[in-house]
């Protein structure tokens, strides 16, 4: 049996939450602007093995984030072609998003990963990415609070027919916010790949739908998002460090922070605050 390492708990805490904070401002922008986004996920699968390839092959870390981020971008424009420009339902352009992500990452690492990028590469610390997580979050509910581009991003996601009455253009803004999505998904992705040192076929786990949980949980408002997602990488943390220690199966450990997002989920459904315009053209 082992014993409880508060250090290590702390240190897995501030990763995990990372990735989620990283993620679920990356949501918040996409559905604060009306875009539902449940291809969360993809886009971090993509830069993550994008950054273990680039960063492998440069021997430059920076280098390697900056493709992770391009890659999640890239895949963030193509749901904004798709469900703009095409009209396509928002959740199947998300499940597609995600489903490209899969089969293209296991492909991609196949055919162009060498030894390099399998015993290692070049990274940035993780509390680089920590720091940067906390600054998108308070930055964006500043943003969103205080300055007139906030303001449109809301009005756009609560009512884009009246938005086109006052001369906003809420495809443009869309667009824009999409990028958003897609640099912050980049940075999640980085920041899982870095923190497992290497890249492997759905390393993401999920981690993408636990942030639109925690999106929704923190009411699309991103310092309760922020809170909610410190909370499920506590948890998650927790389960790491557990395993083991009492005598549970490995299995239920790991199934913790599912059950306790599905719980929560229900729980928090009926304050539901879902931006009025999300999906709508």
């Amino acid at each position: 049996m082992g014993s409880f390492d508060l250090a290590s708990f702390m240190t897995n805490t501030a990763v995990l939450a990372a990735i989620l904070i990283l993620a679920a401002m990356g949501g918040l922008t996409s559905e604060r602007s009306g875009v539902m986004n449940i291809g969360l996920e993809g886009k971090m699968l993509g830069a993550s093995c994008v950054v273990a390839i680039i960063a492998a092959k440069t021997g430059n870390a920076w280098i390697g984030l900056g493709a992770g981020i391009l890659t999640a971008v890239a895949l963030s424009m193509l749901h904004g072609l798709l469900t703009q420009a095409y009209r396509l339902d928002h959740i199947i352009s998300g499940m597609a998003i995600n489903l490209i992500a899969v089969g293209g990452t296991k492909f991609m690492y196949g055919k162009l990963a060498d030894s390099s990028a399998r015993s290692g590469f070049p990274s940035l610390p993780a509390n680089f990415y920590e720091a940067v997580a906390i600054t998108i979050a308070v930055s964006l509910a500043i943003y969103i609070a205080r300055f007139k581009g906030g303001l449109r991003l809301l009005a756009v996601g609560n009512d884009p027919d009246k938005s086109r009455q006052v001369g906003l253009n809420p495809v443009s803004i869309r667009y824009t916010s999409l990028v958003a999505t897609g640099v912050f998904c980049g940075l999640s992705g980085a920041l899982i790949v870095t923190n497992a040192g290497g890249f492997t076929d759905n390393m993401t786990a999920g981690k993408g739908f636990i942030a639109l949980a925690a999106l929704i949980l923190g009411g699309w408002r991103p310092i309760p998002v922020l809170i909610a997602c410190i909370t499920f990488g506590l948890i998650d943390a927790a389960q790491l460090q557990f395993q083991g220690v009492a005598k549970i199966p490995s299995e239920a450990w790991n199934a913790m922070p599912y059950l306790i997002t599905l719980v929560a989920i229900a729980v928090m459904n009926s304050r539901n605050r879902a931006p009025a315009g999300l999906g709508r053209a």
